[in-house]
């Protein structure tokens, strides 16, 4: 982790993400749409991390997608070193994707496995044109592969020759090709074993403190997020609820998904952890296809109240760098 600047680096505002829903044989009728993303705001300096976390189907990783511009924005504004990406073409994003870049789950799925992994790491260079001759390139895949702990004639060999940590280490690799400002890191460590997770986390943290990177790291495993994390933000059901400076979230959260969450963490200490209470969440989260009115949590929350089925709370700031979406926090 890093200090952060005063000026985002990124910025998202009233980001909305709607699929929408047909049906019919012949004459497709729109029913509906599925609110994946539905009105986020938040911001990320130079050099910080921000944590996004929530159960599955939050629209986390629907999120991180549409800050890339991969998926199409229903709504709102994503703004990146100063400009809107919201409306650009795709030949418009293509020079600044160079500068976005994205490390995804499953380092298996994301490699194409009849290419060796020196032409998937140089790839990134022929694509933005910064392939230069032949030589030259073999030697910037050499750096790279050395940068994430590989070493440079492993470049020989295919994915499949390697394990889950190393694959995701060619991933990272391949998006530190072109100099990115940004990585979006989606479950970049639920995939591998507990001991390799470590490995990875702490080689994100020295690219972080080498490059200045700045990462949106989108996860479930909270006790990851904390160990990596500047900030994080709460997702649930397309909304953030709760979003504070690290330390804040984890030591007085104000949300009670957010308390749940974090109640749900194991505490490594048998003793300690047979004297907490658990606060466990009752239900499945809603369907994005109809959320429930007013406030989202309120079908699973113990605090709910008829204001809470009826009036959406804002996203409001309790002290400084800490803001919830929930009537009684803070009382």
């Amino acid at each position: 982790m890093s200090l952060r600047s005063t000026e985002p680096l990124l910025a998202v505002e009233g980001l909305r993400v709607h699929f929408p829903v047909r049906r019919g044989l012949l004459a497709k009728r729109h029913i509906g749409s599925v609110k994946a993303v539905d009105g986020i705001d938040f911001t990320l300096a130079a050099g910080e991390t921000l944590g996004l976390v929530g159960e599955s189907g939050s629209g986390k990783s629907t999120a991180g997608l549409a800050v890339l511009r991969l998926l199409d924005v229903t709504a709102g504004k994503v703004r990146f070193e100063g400009r809107d990406l919201t409306n650009l073409s795709r030949g418009q994003m293509r020079p600044i994707r160079r500068r976005m870049q994205m490390v995804y789950q499953d380092p298996f799925s994301s490699l194409n496995p009849r290419m060796k992994v020196a032409d998937i790491v140089g790839e990134p260079l022929i694509v933005h044109g910064e392939a230069g001759d032949r030589a030259g390139r073999r030697e910037r895949v050499a750096e790279l592969l050395d940068m994430v702990g590989l070493r440079p004639e492993m470049g020989r060999r295919y994915p499949h020759e390697f394990s889950g940590g190393q694959r995701q280490r060619i991933g990272i690799a391949r998006a530190l090709a072109v100099n990115p400002a940004l990585m979006v890191c989606d479950e970049p460590v639920s995939a591998l074993d507990v001991s390799i997770q470590a490995q990875v986390v702490n080689l994100f943290q020295d690219l972080q403190a080498k490059l200045g990177l700045t990462y949106l790291f989108i996860a479930h495993d909270l006790a990851v997020v904390r160990h990596i994390s500047d900030r994080v933000a709460v997702m649930y059901l397309g909304k953030i609820v709760e979003v504070a400076a690290r330390e804040q979230l984890y030591k007085r959260p104000q949300h009670p998904y957010t308390r749940a969450l974090l109640a749900a963490v194991p505490i490594p200490n048998p003793r300690l952890e047979a004297q907490r209470s658990h606060q466990a969440l009752v239900g499945e989260i809603p369907s994005p296809l109809k959320p429930p009115s007013g406030c989202r949590f309120n079908t699973r929350c113990p605090m709910a109240t008829d204001l809470c089925r009826t009036e959406e709370p804002p996203l409001r700031e309790l002290a400084v760098d800490h803001r919830a979406a929930c009537h009684f926090a803070g009382a």
